[in-house]
């Protein structure tokens, strides 16, 4: 009887538990570093990096805390952008939701106050027109943002994005930008050796309050309207397993003169057409026209790696 018995196999042991914590990092290299259609590195190539916790609430709900940098040229002689951002991403099906706060500090900043001759003026000259561009030394703020994506299927998806500060760059004038996105990535089938490849483009527009006094002028002095403009971008990227090329067009509706206003640009030039009642100086900047740029990234995950 004990040789007919069945031998049972010994149970299989249980899975371990996924953990819902996980890191994201990754760096890149770009030739220029634009942000919302404007120039952070004088139209110079810039670095970057970034870590990103997680924690996944649950399949459809993650919240997450980061730092990042960018090296930058700014003309109150920043060289830096520190980062500080976090939020909550929940889905909803093929809608995904990415709401949070992000802290843009730039170490190192000197006030150019346009007092004490050139070499207080942030392009080291004074115009024949008696001005210069001047900046705070302190450029550091914050916004808050909203994100929406959906996802139509593999190879469509959309988003519409919001942000808001209460003084853009420390000016004292509030910011909001609004845009939206659209990407389209092609079926995997039609490139061999894990290869992909993408479309993507984005369309906003950014509106502006007033400054305070220290950005006033002589017509006025308790500060001034800074211009609204919009922004677009359209570029093609390749993919392949965590590295990323993205070939992309930057453009905005800005003139060269209120350029100048937006930036303070210590490589600005003099034009006397460039002057205007809240651009006293007659000086212009190419920061913020047309522009191609490559970005080189690698993206990652600590439990992509396991």
């Amino acid at each position: 009887m004990a040789a007919d018995m069945a031998v049972k196999a010994p149970p299989a042991p249980a899975a371990a538990p996924t953990s819902p914590w996980d890191v994201a990092f990754g760096s890149a290299v770009m030739t220029n570093y634009m942000f919302r259609g404007i120039s952070q590195s004088a139209n110079k190539a810039s670095l970057a990096a970034y870590t990103e916790l997680r924690y996944n609430a649950n399949p459809n709900l993650q919240w997450y805390a980061a730092i990042s940098g960018e090296s930058i040229d700014f003309p109150n002689h920043a060289a830096a952008e520190i980062d500080f951002y976090g939020g909550v991403r929940p889905t909803f099906g093929p809608l995904a939701l990415d709401l949070g706060a992000w802290y843009y500090y730039y170490p190192g900043g000197e006030t150019f106050n346009g007092l004490d001759g050139p070499e207080s003026c942030t392009n080291l000259f004074i115009t024949p027109l008696g001005g210069c561009n001047t900046i705070k030394g302190d450029l550091s703020f914050w916004e808050v943002y909203g994100h929406a994506t959906y996802t139509f299927n593999d190879y469509v998806a959309a988003g519409a994005n919001i942000f808001y500060s209460p003084s853009w760059l420390n000016s004292g004038a509030y910011g909001t930008y609004a845009s939206g996105t659209l990407k389209l990535t092609a079926p995997s089938t039609w490139f061999p050796g894990g290869l992909g490849a993408y479309i993507s483009g984005e369309a906003g527009y950014y509106w502006f309050g007033v400054t305070d006094s220290f950005y006033g002028n002589t017509f006025f002095p308790g500060g001034i309207q800074l211009p609204d403009y919009a922004t677009w971008n359209v570029g093609l990227g390749f993919t392949y397993k965590v590295f990323t090329l993205d070939l992309r067009y930057w453009d905005t509706n800005l003139s060269k003169s209120n350029c100048d206003v937006l930036t303070s640009a210590q490589t600005a030039s003099f034009n006397a057409g460039a002057f205007s009642t809240t651009n006293t100086s007659g000086l212009q900047s190419d920061w913020c026209g047309s522009t191609f740029v490559a970005k080189f990234s690698i993206d990652t995950t600590l439990s992509a790696l396991k």
